[in-house]
């Protein structure tokens, strides 16, 4: 060895000794995980596949291809247990990369597989339908179908979760465990991710992660929060049954159309006055039919509304005071009520509660591809999301994807004629899908070998 080459050694080792052992070598980036902190050879490893990842999502042939498969799906969109088309795209996909699955899975689901086909197990979820909405958005890849819409975003789930299979099935060989990919159907109706669990979609799964396109928050930023997230919903009708009469007599008759209304009245009191003020819940009572003529004392009143609420504990307790509420009123004016919690359009969702651990795990991945001050800690959203049946069962994380962007459009909330999303945010996606994955896999194998 010549001098020349024996100095440049010597500072090469130099360099490295000087670097302290919690950092990953690559690019000097902070790895919390504890076999990382205790194995800088494992730090470097898993570092460098999370860059291969993020590189071969923006290969531009991959790019395009997420695109395109986004505006194909969203040229066709089906509504709920209807996405036979959706799915077929989906399988022709994953035939042409290699990526074995199961089909049909909850009538139009699709449940793939990447990955030594053995423990441990993780889950990546997209959902697939759209909604009954006419689009108003005037471009190329316009809806073609009158009255549906993919409004919601879910168009784009299922490209970038496409993407993640993919992405994963090119590093594949370095995979310690099973990526369980799950295309899921009728998440507008609240009952899609039920029928996939019914099914056994999370049988050995250790973890699960998902994600919602948003444009509240703008293209290359992702948001989320640990615990309590979004509300859980839930939905009751509530029959009032008394005597039926003419108004001019009232005395013979037994009115339901008072005892609704001051149960309507009474309902209102829960949240104001029976809740602490920093636990967030609402009641809303949005429908009355009662009557047929305006001197008739009807048989019977019917009414309904919502209910929500972060806290689990709050959420169930909301519904059995509602209906203790609305049967005590109904006995105070002499009349019976039933109520029914279990509405088949509209379905009791809890609420989406994310596992502290695996939140931080994605939170650490974000902010290793976008950077800190692009990863935000969301507020909690009354909103609600089927995905929250996967975290009563298993600990999981749902992020929100930032795709919006003035300059495109994308100003629209979902569930708008006018929604679109800027598709530079597909490679993000499919990258945060992947590298969730892969590195969780490795971290769980290493505890294992760390225990």
């Amino acid at each position: 060895m010549d001098n020349l080459h024996f100095i440049l050694l010597l500072l090469l080792l130099t360099s490295a000794a000087s670097l302290p052992l919690g950092f990953c070598i690559s690019q000097l980036q902070p790895c919390f995980h504890k076999s990382c902190l205790e194995s800088p050879t494992l730090a470097y490893r898993n570092t460098s596949l999370l860059d291969q990842i993020i590189s071969l999502a923006y290969e531009p042939d991959t790019v395009n291809w997420i695109k395109s498969l986004r505006r194909e799906i969203h040229r066709h969109p089906e509504l709920a247990y209807e996405e036979y088309l959706t799915s077929t795209v989906i399988r022709r996909e994953l035939d042409r990369l290699g990526v074995e699955y199961r089909w049909p899975v909850a009538r139009t689901g699709v449940v793939a597989t990447v990955g030594s086909g053995s423990p441990p197990f993780v889950a990546v979820r997209a959902d697939m339908d759209a909604l009954p909405i006419q689009e108003m958005v005037e471009w190329e890849h316009k809806s073609e179908i009158d009255g549906k819409m993919h409004a919601c975003g879910h168009d784009a789930h299922v490209a970038m979760l496409l993407g993640a299979a993919k992405l994963l099935q090119q590093i594949r060989q370095h995979l310690q465990g099973t990526v369980v990919l799950i295309f899921q159907p009728a998440e507008e109706r609240g009952r899609g991710a039920k029928d996939m669990m019914e099914e056994g979609v999370l049988e050995g799964v250790k973890a699960i992660f998902g994600l919602h396109v948003n444009d509240k928050y703008p293209t290359g930023t992702v948001a989320a929060r640990p615990g309590e997230f979004l509300a859980g919903c839930g939905s009751f009708k509530a029959v009032i049954t008394g005597k039926g009469g003419h108004a001019a007599i009232p005395q013979n008759s037994i009115d339901p159309i008072l005892a609704a209304s001051t149960s309507v009245m009474s309902l209102q009191s829960i949240v104001s006055r029976e809740t602490d003020p920093l636990d967030a819940q609402v009641v809303s009572v949005g429908m009355i039919h009662g009557g047929t003529a305006f001197n008739i004392i009807p048989e019977s009143v019917s009414i309904a509304g919502t209910f929500r609420a972060f806290s689990k504990k709050s959420f169930y307790g909301l519904g059995d005071r509602i209906e203790e509420v609305v049967k005590s009123q109904a006995v105070v004016h002499r009349c019976t009520a039933e109520i029914d919690f279990s509405g088949e359009e509209h379905p009791t969702i809890p609420p989406t509660v994310n596992d502290a651990g695996v939140y931080e795990h994605v939170r650490q991945i974000s902010a290793r591809f976008l950077g800190e001050e692009n990863t935000k800690v969301a507020p909690n959203f009354m909103g609600s999301e089927d995905f929250a049946f996967y975290l009563d069962k298993v600990p999981g994380s749902f992020l929100l994807l930032g795709v919006g962007n003035e300059r495109k459009g994308a100003v629209y909330p979902a569930h708008s004629p006018m929604f679109t999303i800027d598709e530079d945010a597909l490679p993000i996606g499919a990258a945060i899908h992947a590298a969730f994955a892969y590195s969780y896999l490795l971290n769980s194998t290493t505890d294992l070998a760390y225990s």
